[in-house]
């Protein structure tokens, strides 16, 4: 079936995937403040968002699903529609203000024809402040069924595509399905969004890539994500061939939620290995600088409704069904299983674990029972084990293989000794949590119960490692559900455990899930969601990228790509100038195999210093043979090698040594630490220079690499602590060196010279790419501030790449570099230096 509000956007996945137009059908912006309306969308740039005079809150919730229940009503043939009261994204509006407006984009459970879709889509905005998305239905099963449930849901499950059962192997048109679906709903986001105002929260892995199609339309807008599922590790992930888009995609939020630490740190691992992106904690919050924006990762599990769950407590058909099912299992103790079913639920090896624990401790056989919610794939094992441990009286496992109402599901809850959620692989799973709430009961319950008042509340709780919820309560017997012994063990040891244990840790779970309910869950993430998008419009940004490759750059608004022109113009006009260039990822590519100067290069360098105004230094980490044999045909160039240890200040002249790294009686310390860890870190190695010592790690498997980078370190620093050395990390390094160091210094010192002889300059440029470098811009702007100088020079400080710096400017690369120099080449005086240099001794300034 066609849909009026799409089209056939299955070539998406091409370079100009996101230059294609919204949807021209446009639905009425959501009524904000009573009386008004706001207008359509208006076609503003990226980096301009459409300003709003609205006041009010509001958040956009976007998931595959709207929260609410379809069905068309045979005598009238209209469609009638309410709330999913079970819906997490109903029930997430609890933890916002009661000012807060919200708008829910999603698709419906049923299937709406094309000539009703206008009147339902008006319908679902006006009477439920739902959008809806109208899928084709062939897109919407490609989408769906295709990408979403035979590709991304097993792989995050940890089923790679071996064989047609472990899902289907990667499919392109699939792919473009989902590319095509996620589109569709960013064009209903954008139909409805007030941009400078709103908050975007996306739901779950159905719509990874749509956070791209957002920011390349509106650079600032705030954008969340939550993915309810598990996030594999990075061996499972990377067999994904779409791998960087979906990665690309989250990373284009602000904020990126997980239910537990694990799928953060698969993520970030995947970030690390797959797209080079460090991460660190900051005020206790992780982030990843991606282009100058910090995206934010939040780990807090979903919780349940409080309300909801205690409602149905008090309900008369819950009391009277709690009193049906004691009758039923009278004398007996029961273990209750309530599991989606799926093929991750476990329920073959739970019913396994059952059987041991029947084998094992026959003296249990009548004693207990599992009540499980069932298929028909279950049924054998069920009635193999009835049929050995039961008798005419007694099943030890009861199959209820039909839909349960909530009134009997939580009477189940309330009556059960044990719940055991045995998942192989599960996101959350929020059945422990519904157990312990309703084993805290109500005074309703525990009248049917035959429980007093004061009596003590138990719950006791077995669940796989490997679910979501697992890491939130540690009162819990955690099983690998793999491991039948230790399934039976633990369920033995539940059913016997002391009622006091039992209440002990009822008591310390219930603490947790009632105050870490879902209304907690949803704003904490709103507030960090406010946290991470503060920064917005401090910052200049640019869309780069083409396709879902597409990313914003964020920066300082004070920092420019530094144009030729516009320091050639200042150029002209000095007269003493200072020039600091880095070396590697400055005058050469860091990725250059050879290292040495092209010919360019050095006739570029040549040119500057034949100019009697200029005063040049190559500052560089590298060491002073490898420099100085490089630049041997440059007579009046300087040159401060090991980040200025060493410093010459032309061809001719000698060698001097920093005075205060003298003592290099440290690197013997050094050097079998660093040996120490290069044989247990394979890939690395160590590079030994005159005053330093360096370990690489580049070469190493990244997060294995990183983590001895953290122990050498500390490792270091402290052997160190009493030794005139520093110990610094940079890009997959750690290198030590002594105190007292650095292209900072060297440029100050250069600099104090050219005052303290007269010669105050009064234009200075300084060119590099690394940590190194920004303590140059730092020194520099430091120094020509100074009240000794008789007026401030002209000052360019330039990093190389568009990255958060302290220089003012950037170029973009090292060949914009040497177009760099080329234009000031040019424009230097063709007169040959006929000026003595300027000998400094070290001696002398310290």
């Amino acid at each position: 079936m066609a849909s009026r509000s799409c089209t056939n956007l299955f070539d998406l996945a091409s370079g100009g995937l996101l230059d294609i137009p919204c949807t021209p059908r446009a639905l009425p912006r959501v009524m904000t403040v009573p009386g008004i309306i706001s207008d359509v969308d208006s076609n503003d740039d990226g980096d301009s968002d459409s300003t709003s005079s609205v006041c009010r809150e509001r958040k956009i919730v976007v998931a595959n699903m709207l929260p609410l229940h379809a069905k068309k009503d045979p005598e009238t043939d209209k469609w009638r529609f309410s709330l999913d009261e079970d819906s997490i994204l109903l029930q997430s509006r609890d933890g916002f203000s009661s000012e807060t407006e919200v708008v829910y984009v999603g698709s419906l459970k049923a299937e709406i024809d094309i000539s009703e879709q206008d009147e339902v889509a008006q319908k679902l905005l006006e009477e439920f402040n739902c959008v809806p998305t109208f899928l084709p239905s062939d897109l919407q099963k490609k989408f769906y069924l295709g990408f979403c449930k035979q590709q991304l849901w097993p792989l995050f499950h940890y089923m790679l595509p071996m064989c047609p059962d472990h899902g289907d192997r990667f499919d392109r048109s699939l792919w473009q399905a989902y590319v095509s679906a996620n589109k569709i709903f960013a064009d209903k986001v954008m139909e409805v969004i007030n941009p400078e105002d709103d908050c975007v929260w996306v739901h779950d892995y159905h719509l990874m890539v749509l956070p791209t199609f957002l920011r390349k339309r509106y650079y600032r807008v705030k954008l969340g994500f939550f993915l309810h599922s598990p996030f594999p590790s990075s061996e499972i992930y990377r067999t994904m061939p779409v791998r960087d888009e979906i990665l690309r995609g989250l990373l284009n939020c602000d904020l990126i939620g997980f239910h537990t630490f694990d799928y953060a740190r698969h993520f970030l691992s995947c970030c690390s290995r797959m797209l080079g992106l460090d991460y660190e904690s900051k005020r206790g919050h992780i982030g990843l600088d991606y282009f100058g924006r910090t995206v934010y990762i939040k780990i807090l599990p979903v919780g349940v409704h409080m309300g909801q769950l205690e409602s149905a407590l008090n309900l008369p058909n819950t009391t009277s069904k709690i009193k049906e099912i004691q009758e039923q299992f009278k004398g007996k103790k029961m273990i209750l299983g309530i599991d989606d079913m799926d093929i991750f639920k476990g329920i073959s090896l739970k019913f396994l674990a059952l059987e041991q624990l029947l084998q094992q401790n026959p003296e249990l056989q009548g004693k207990i029972v599992l009540v499980q919610e069932a298929k028909s794939e279950t049924y054998l094992t069920a009635r193999r084990i009835n049929e050995v441990y039961g008798s005419p009286t007694y099943e030890p496992v009861v199959l209820i293989d039909r839909p349960v109402p909530r009134y009997e599901k939580t009477a189940y809850y309330a009556v059960a000794e044990c719940c055991i959620v045995n998942a192989v692989r599960d996101g959350m799973n929020l059945v422990p949590y519904k157990y312990i709430v309703c084993r805290q009961g109500t005074p309703l319950i525990n009248e049917a119960l035959g429980i007093t008042e004061d009596s003590p509340q138990t719950s006791m709780l077995v669940v796989s490692e490997f679910i979501g919820c697992s890491p939130s309560l540690s009162g819990a017997i955690r099983v690998n559900p793999w491991d039948i012994d230790a399934v039976a063990d633990a369920l033995n040891l539940a059913i016997t455990m002391p009622k006091s244990e039992k209440q002990l840790r009822h008591e310390k779970h219930y603490r947790y899930v009632s105050s870490h309910d879902v209304a907690y869950w949803a704003r904490s993430f709103a507030q960090d969601l406010d946290r991470a998008c503060r920064d917005h419009y401090s910052k200049r940004c640019w869309g780069i990228g083409l396709g879902l490759r597409f990313r914003v750059v964020s920066l300082s608004p004070n920092f420019r790509k530094l144009s030729v022109d516009h320091i050639v113009s200042a150029y002209k006009r000095t007269n003493r100038r200072a020039i600091f260039l880095d070396y590697d990822g400055t005058v050469i590519p860091e990725a250059s195999i050879i290292k040495a100067p092209s010919p360019e290069v050095l006739s570029l360098m040549n040119s500057l210093c034949k100019d009697p105004k200029n005063t040049v230094f190559i500052v560089s980490g590298r060491g002073r043979t490898s420099l100085s044999d490089w630049f041997a045909s440059c007579e009046t160039l300087g040159i401060a090698a090991e980040h200025g240890y060493f410093l010459r200040w032309n061809r001719s002249s000698e060698w001097e040594t920093s005075p205060v790294g003298a003592d290099l009686d440290w690197k013997e310390i050094v050097e079998p630490v660093m040996r120490l860890y290069t044989e247990a870190t394979d890939g690395s190695n160590i590079e030994t220079k005159e005053s330093a010592l360096v370990w690489h790690h580049q070469d190493a498997d990244p997060d294995f690499g990183s983590c001895q980078a953290k122990e050498l370190l500390d490792h270091l620093e402290n052997v160190l602590s009493n030794e005139p050395a520093v110990v610094k990390r940079g890009q997959h390094i750690v290198e030590v060196k002594p105190q007292g160091v650095s292209k900072g210094l060297v440029a100050e010192k250069i600099l104090s010279r050219m005052v303290n002889d007269g010669k105050a300059p009064d234009f200075v440029m300084c060119i590099g790419d690394d940590r190194s470098d920004e303590d140059m811009f730092e020194s520099i702007l430091s120094t020509v501030t100074s009240p000794s100088l008789p007026s401030p020079p002209e000052i360019f400080a330039c990093t190389v790449g568009r990255k958060p710096s302290k220089a003012k400017y950037y170029l973009d690369d090292a060949s914009d570099v040497v177009k760099l120099l080329q234009g000031l080449a040019t424009a230097s005086s063709p007169k040959p230096r006929h000026l003595p240099h300027i000998q400094v001794s070290f001696e002398s300034i310290y």
